[in-house]
């Protein structure tokens, strides 16, 4: 198991922008396994993927709803995580949280949004976009 922690949210206006950040430690395995993705979840809405990328060779991941406006990226030797947010709108408002897999790379090219794939989440940060 992967501890995950977030930061980085908060109140914008539409426009905005804003960087979720996610902290990871405590892998042991291999880094060809492992992959790391945001997701977000609205009052009364399913848990969604928003962007997510395969630590071994950074291959990315985004929801159609977010391409070209949201960046995924790692640092830190793969311990941090991010998210840059740009042209923020009030659909974006959501609980995001990120997420740790380590299933492989057939398992994350297959089902990137899957979330049996991610067995290790943390507690969330909420972004909320204002019209």
């Amino acid at each position: 198991q992967v501890q995950l922690v977030e930061s980085g949210g908060g109140s914008v206006q539409a426009g905005g922008s804003l960087r979720l950040s996610c902290v990871a430690s405590g892998y042991r395995g291999s880094y060809n396994d492992y992959y790391m993705g945001w997701f977000r979840q609205a009052p009364g809405k399913e848990r969604e993927g928003v962007a997510t990328i395969f630590t071994m060779g950074g291959a990315t991941y985004y929801a159609d709803s977010v391409k070209g406006r949201f960046t995924i990226s790692l640092a830190n030797a793969k311990n941090t995580l991010y998210l840059q947010m740009n042209s923020l709108k009030p659909e974006d408002t959501a609980m995001y949280y990120c997420a740790a897999g380590f299933g492989g790379s057939s398992a994350w090219y297959s089902s990137p949004f899957s979330l049996s794939n991610y067995p290790s989440w943390g507690q969330g940060t909420q972004v909320t976009v204002s019209a």
